[in-house]
């Protein structure tokens, strides 16, 4: 399947769900974007009007090719997504992809940044920034927490499972705050297969002070809402600033790994830029 003749097409006609057979010769084919604007309308946004800039960041840890003589090289790669992109990929389809280099011989290591950008920016529709960390030259990875306040603890009762936004409230008459929220209890469930995704979410914002209380029933009542990690983002993205109306706001998940790729995405109105790629510990 050509990506280019995709971008219509929804999650189901996806490879998600179904049997396979994994190929290790290259094969771009096997990418599969998902127009963004599909799920986009379910929340009213405009594709010339969107509320936020990002991107979304995905880590992969399963990236090996060939050298010319036939030796294997092992890296690590990043890839970022502009949300202005028309598409986003599909992460099984990307996984795919990945392993199709697996047996592909290329002769420099720049060749494979060259091919993955060209092949990522061509699914996405946008220019996708590409970074290779090949693991012989001993790359790191910072681990942390999000500078900011945890959630967590508070003690809440709910019995709600399917997002609700009516659980964010806010104290207009109160005095601006600026101030970070997050929570290590965000969990959705694959729009597809059902299985479920794990994640750690961040809340920045300056304007009235949201409840926390109710912020963590909203994050937790997506427990059993079924939809891909950048579309939950947007939506507690619009949700926070239409219920909230903060002056500036930024949400950012970082998500466990799933067959080698972590999705990390980030949406923005502009004021707070992109956070680092520090990774939450279960990534």
């Amino acid at each position: 399947m050509n990506p280019s003749d995709t971008h219509d097409h929804g999650a189901e006609a996806s490879p998600l769900g179904q049997s396979v057979v994994y190929r290790d010769s290259y094969a771009p084919e096997l990418l599969f974007p998902i127009a963004r604007q599909i799920k986009r309308d379910e929340l009213g946004l405009a594709p010339d009007t969107l509320p936020f800039v990002g991107e979304d960041l995905w880590n992969a840890y399963e990236l090996s090719w060939l050298n010319s003589r036939g030796k294997p090289v092992a890296a690590i790669g990043t890839f970022r997504v502009p949300v202005s992109s028309p598409r986003l990929i599909e992460s099984k389809s990307l996984k795919l992809y990945l392993n199709s280099f697996n047996q592909h011989r290329f002769v420099d290591p720049t060749l494979v940044h060259d091919t993955l950008t060209r092949d990522l920016s061509g699914a996405a529709g946008a220019p996708v920034a590409v970074s290779i960390e090949i693991l012989s030259r001993r790359p790191t990875r910072v681990f942390g927490y999000p500078h900011g306040v945890l959630l967590d603890e508070i003690d809440i009762e709910i019995d709600t499972y399917q997002t609700d936004p009516a659980f964010l409230q806010t104290d207009f008459s109160a005095d601006e705050v600026s101030e970070t929220l997050y929570s290590h209890l965000l969990k959705s469930n694959c729009l597809v297969t059902g299985q479920p995704d794990w994640g750690t979410v961040v809340v920045r914002y300056i304007g009235p002070p949201i409840d926390r209380a109710g912020l963590l029933r909203y994050i937790v009542s997506f427990r059993s809402h079924n939809e891909f990690h950048e579309q939950c983002v947007e939506r507690i993205f619009c949700d926070v600033l239409r219920r909230c109306a903060p002056r500036h706001l930024a949400v950012w998940a970082r998500y466990t790994r799933r067959g080698g790729l972590d999705i990390n995405p980030f949406r923005s109105t502009g004021h707070f830029t992109q956070f680092d790629n520090v990774a939450e510990v279960r990534q």
